[in-house]
């Protein structure tokens, strides 16, 4: 037994043993009585002698029924009855040994910063788990294993009631939420209340105003990481979502989902007051004002207040004057995107509002709308002053203008004012000399549209101009006018 335990031991590591003794002995000569009572009073029963380990530094007791080690035989009093001389002499150098190490013990200050502690507890950031697929780490396998049904598409956890599947539990616990109805996270400035944590911090930005993700381009800010990826494809020109129906694509899926709508003509979003159905959220939350008559976009210069804020930004171009949509054909700007869409197709010749009943054409859905109203005669707008009325709402603000005078439309180059916006557009092309309105027949070109309707009677031959008391047809309502004073006696 003796020979087992202590082949190992050299003799050179034994004078090495009595040197540290030696030492220990010489320079500790107080420190030497504090420690052999501290190992007097260790039970050699529980094995407090075990190593020469001190109750300071944390003692392990091995179980009941476990078998001694060699140290533990060699330490142990009931041992010597049966071991030799050599044995008692290993034991007392064993003893020594312990002796020394112990007293090294004690004049260690374990609160020191000098002492190494494992870089994994130190930091806590080591990743041990990675994902063979992309690299991935994780620090706890679970993770990696939630992770990886991303690339497999896996979904393992169901919701019973509608079937959505889910990559973690966690997950399906949230949308059970959307089910029940409970949203227990709750503001503490207003009291709204969210199914996920993470929806309660997005919005508790609105009352702190923080947008903590920047794009890097043009110093924009987001109070939402997944807006800042979204925004970031406006300068990449990215669109990942394709539609498998059109192929248009789209740079946030939530925007494909709400565009298939389009095909299924699905409206899942329903007003509770009124029932009106919608393709997209953000048009039901829109709608929503019109029942409380909320408009929580504010003009800061004239307070104007408007539901959408959309409508809020085209306004403030009022006051900026900001046109930010340019025509690459002819430079000509517009302060809203449609509107410069509607313009182009005077260059294209493009009309794809139609009429039924009559067939004709439009480049705008307004004009179509207006159109319309001359086959059902009515006429909606009423002048509050003298009556009359019209079918298009732009008719009566440029006819109230007889009554007030107003002449709103300013030429920058002559100071001449006009009281319709295409008045004064139509007069500046005589200071720039441009002539857009081309004749397809001739080439002639008009500054204004309804000179080039004139001129092409030329080339038709149409007369829709009839005199009521002769008959006789003329190609410009000048030119009836002047002919219809024959029969009055007007004086030209």
């Amino acid at each position: 037994m003796h020979e087992d335990c202590h082949q190992s031991e050299s003799d050179e590591e034994r004078a090495q043993w009595s040197q540290v003794d030696q030492r220990q002995t010489e320079e500790n000569t107080e420190a030497e009585p504090v420690a052999s009572t501290s190992t007097e009073q260790m039970n050699p029963e529980t094995g407090g002698e075990d190593c020469g380990i001190s109750e300071a530094a944390g003692s392990l007791d091995p179980a009941p029924d476990s078998e001694p080690t060699c140290d533990e035989k060699l330490l142990s009093p009931d041992s010597s009855e049966t071991e030799t001389e050599d044995s008692d002499e290993d034991w007392k150098e064993t003893k020594e040994r312990q002796s020394a190490v112990k007293s090294q013990l004690d004049k260690t200050d374990f609160s020191s910063s000098e002492l190494k502690i494992p870089e994994r507890i130190n930091t806590g950031y080591e990743r041990l788990y990675h994902c063979q697929q992309c690299g991935k780490g994780f620090r706890q396998s679970g993770n990696l294993t939630s992770h990886q049904r991303i690339h497999t598409g896996e979904r393992p956890y169901k919701c019973q009631l509608c079937g959505e599947g889910f990559i973690r539990s966690d997950k399906l616990k949230v949308h059970q939420l959307i089910h029940t109805g409970e949203r227990p996270y709750k503001c503490q400035q207003c009291g709204k209340g969210f199914s996920r944590s993470a929806d309660l911090k997005k919005h508790q930005r609105i009352h702190t105003g923080e947008r903590p993700y920047k794009c890097q381009q043009c110093g924009k800010g987001f109070k939402a990481s997944g807006d800042l990826s979204s925004h970031q494809r406006i300068h990449t020109g990215e669109r990942p979502y394709k539609c498998p129906l059109c192929g248009k694509g789209f740079n946030r899926l939530e925007n494909l989902k709400e565009h298939q709508h389009i095909h299924t003509g699905e409206r899942p979003y329903k007003c509770q007051q009124c029932g009106k159905g919608f393709s997209r959220s953000e048009k039901l939350k829109e709608h929503g004002l019109i029942h409380t008559g909320e408009r929580p976009y504010k003009c800061q210069q004239c307070g104007k207040g408007f539901i959408r804020s959309a409508e809020l930004k085209k306004h403030q171009r009022i006051h900026t004057g900001e046109r930010p949509y340019k025509c690459q054909q002819c430079g000509k700007r517009f302060k809203q995107s449609g509107d410069l869409s509607s313009h182009q197709r005077i260059h294209t010749g493009e009309r794809p509002y139609k009429c039924q009943q009559c067939g004709k054409g439009f480049s705008r859905s307004e004009n179509l709308k207006e159109h319309q109203v001359i086959h059902t005669g009515e006429r909606p707008y009423k002048c509050q002053q003298c009556g009359k009325r019209f079918s298009r709402s732009s008719d009566i603000k440029k006819h109230q203008r007889i009554h007030t005078t107003e002449r709103p439309y300013k030429c920058q180059q002559c100071g001449k004012r006009f009281k319709r916006l295409g008045g004064l557009r139509s007069h500046q092309r005589i200071h720039t000399g441009e002539r857009p309105y081309k004749c397809q027949q001739c080439g002639k070109g008009f500054g204004r549209s309804d000179k080039l309707k004139v001129h092409q009677f030329i080339h038709t031959g149409e007369r829709p101009y009839k005199c009521q008391q002769c008959g006789k047809g003329f190609n410009r309502s000048e030119n009836l006018k002047k002919h219809q004073r024959i029969h009055t006696g007007e004086q030209l």
